[in-house]
């Protein structure tokens, strides 16, 4: 008995035990923890989400191409917007009863308890009207956040646009991690780079009283996280040459690429019409986007990289290069320019070597070129060796880059077109085709089809005697970073460098004697290397071409000028292309007849597009 009465002191002491912990933490939670005295003041906790400033970029010389404005949304909690003046609200806000309707079911179907966008991307002045009204309306509360903003007017193609994620993207697994009203990159290099660019959220408690007004942070802000804004990107763009290139091509359609060759860097990539980039920023970006896309003459499309073309003339120097690979031509050959083969542009001197073709741009005499090259010989079976000639050229032709992606860091590329057996025997079938039948390739017609892009490319090539680096718009990621390791590796082409030298001459002759003499940069003493080209349309005017590279030892500057319905390439093309170089090289235009030139070419010329 006595054990049993021992054990039921235990079992008192416990229960007082338990009892003195529950008044402790009574008396704690009631007199010495103010935490639950403010959640008693207060009606709720509201999480608040940091938006992280989006990474800037810049020039390849520190001047700012893209920064971020502020602006602001009009956030709701479905939950906490009761009992409001909808009118009132209305009025204030400036919208219609039905679109305060159409909103609030919105913000419902996404959370009730969550807090999501009532109004995007108010301006200051907006904010300003309605912040001292937000206190009748609890459950409504401003968040600050940033958009883009461009100091100039450059550029819209290349750098993109930023918008706000859409239901699709926030359903698929790639998007993971973003939520309604984020924004991301939508095109070009805010698109290809948004991993960089768009930094990471914070979060930011706050306690809010049953208007809805803020009482201060949660626990003193102990666990609030900071937003990490997002890595500045260092361009490999030249401003002031971009902005030159565009004045060059204001009401004109086509593009201009320049390349450093050395290192693969774009120094100017235009495409005409462009636009202002701030059209697509604020609150007018959907509006703005819609005209942009209706409008006929396709701002919004990317040429450099998405628009394909028959090379014209500038591939007779990659059909010279080929050929002087495979051995069927050296610098000292000649061929008669017979008119019976293919019409030539012009009555020239007799070709008697390939300097002289390059410079007169004989089309018979590349006619022959190409002949050797795909006649070479292969087979006794004239359909077998047509097959193994053009897949045999084909080969050397892609190591220039040609059909397919060059793998640019930018969102959108074309392959375009170079032709080889196969494509040609689902066409006319195994023995339904021989030279005469291709033949109109060997001009850079018929079945090819080349970028802005690529064209420049190979410039670069020519200037590096058989080299490449991936062209790149992006020279290093954050201050101090360096590009993409993709962009650091030498590409070769299956020519040999002893073959470019009799080409490059040839290039020379060109500008100094031939069909671009327009182009001399003679009076700053620079030496020009370039091409013409003159791209037949069937639908109206030719288009105008020219690659060229300077100066001829140790190039720093590739460059391709494409101008559609400008006809020959020695007028429209070449004298821009050369303008281009100049300010690059000299950093102004030097002479009074340049000048004359420069201003006629912004003019517009006989070639400007209405």
């Amino acid at each position: 008995m006595k054990y049993l009465e021992g054990r039921k002191y235990v079992i008192q002491a416990i229960f007082l035990a338990i009892g003195a912990v529950y008044l402790i933490k009574l008396f704690y939670i009631q007199v010495l923890d103010d935490s639950y005295k403010t959640a008693a003041e207060n009606n709720a906790m509201r999480r608040v989400v940091q938006y992280p400033f989006r990474g800037l970029m810049y020039d390849r010389d520190g001047k700012l191409l893209v920064e971020n404005k502020p602006v602001y949304d009009l956030m709701v909690v479905p939950k906490e917007a009761k009992a409001i003046d909808t009118l009132k609200f209305c009025q204030v806000m400036g919208i219609t009863m039905d679109e305060y309707r159409e909103k609030i079911k919105a913000a419902k179907a996404y959370s009730y308890v969550k807090s999501s966008p009532f109004l995007q991307r108010l301006t200051n002045e907006e904010f300003a009207h309605i912040q001292d009204n937000l206190v009748d309306f609890p459950g409504f509360y401003i968040n600050a956040r940033t958009v883009r903003g461009y100091p100039h007017q450059s550029l819209s193609h290349a750098l993109g646009y930023i918008g706000e994620i859409s239901p699709r993207q926030l359903e698929d697994s790639s998007f993971k991690g973003y939520m309604p009203g984020d924004y991301l990159g939508v095109s070009g290099l805010e698109k290809e780079y948004e991993k960089y660019l768009m930094g990471r959220r914070g979060v930011k408690y706050t306690m809010v009283n049953v208007r809805g007004i803020e009482k201060g942070s949660f626990k003193n802000g102990e666990y609030d996280t900071l937003s990490i804004a997002g890595q500045n990107l260092i361009t490999t763009i030249d401003l002031e040459l971009q902005k030159y290139g565009e004045k060059l091509m204001a009401g004109k359609v086509g593009s201009i690429v320049a390349i450093e060759p050395q290192t693969g860097e774009i120094l100017s990539m235009i495409s005409a019409p462009y636009y202002d980039p701030s059209l697509l920023t604020g609150k007018e970006l959907g509006n703005n986007y819609m005209k942009l896309l209706r409008d006929p003459i396709k701002p919004l499309f990317n040429r450099p990289t998405m628009a394909t073309y028959p090379p014209g003339s500038i591939f007779k120097l990659a059909q010279a290069l080929i050929a002087m690979q495979e051995g069927t031509l050296t610098a000292s050959t000649g061929y008669p320019c017979n008119w019976s083969l293919v019409r030539c542009s012009h009555r020239h001197a007799y070709p008697a070597n390939l300097g002289i073709a390059i410079e007169q741009s004989c089309n018979p005499y590349f006619y022959q070129v190409f002949r050797s090259v795909v006649n070479k010989g292969r087979s006794n079976n004239v359909y077998l060796d047509a097959k193994l000639g053009l897949d045999a050229w084909r080969e050397h032709v892609t190591s220039f880059g040609f059909a397919s992606q060059l793998g640019i860091d930018f969102p959108q590329e074309k392959k375009g077109l170079m032709p080889g057996s196969k494509f040609y025997d689902k066409i006319y079938g195994p023995k339904g085709w021989k030279f005469p039948t291709i033949y109109s390739i060997s001009i850079g017609q018929g079945e090819t089809g080349v970028t802005p892009l690529q064209m420049a490319n190979f410039a670069a090539i020519v200037a590096n005697r058989g080299y490449y680096y991936t062209p790149h718009l992006i020279r290093s990621v954050g201050e101090k970073g360096k590009p993409l390791p993709e962009y650091s590796v030498k590409h070769h082409s299956s020519v040999a460098p002893k073959h470019f030298g009799p080409v490059i001459d040839g290039m020379e002759r060109v500008v100094q004697s031939g069909t671009a003499q327009f182009a001399k940069l003679n009076h700053v003493g620079i030496t020009l290397c370039g091409k013409t080209g003159t791209v037949q349309n069937p639908h109206g005017k030719d288009h105008s071409v020219f690659i060229a590279f300077a100066p001829k030892e140790n190039p720093k500057i590739a460059i391709a000028v494409y101008v559609e319905n400008a006809g020959g390439g020695a007028v429209a093309a070449a004298p821009m292309a050369s303008l281009m170089v100049e300010k690059y090289l000299t950093d102004s235009i030097k002479t009074a007849p340049r000048k004359r030139w420069e201003e006629w070419l912004i003019d517009g010329g006989f070639y400007k597009i209405n």
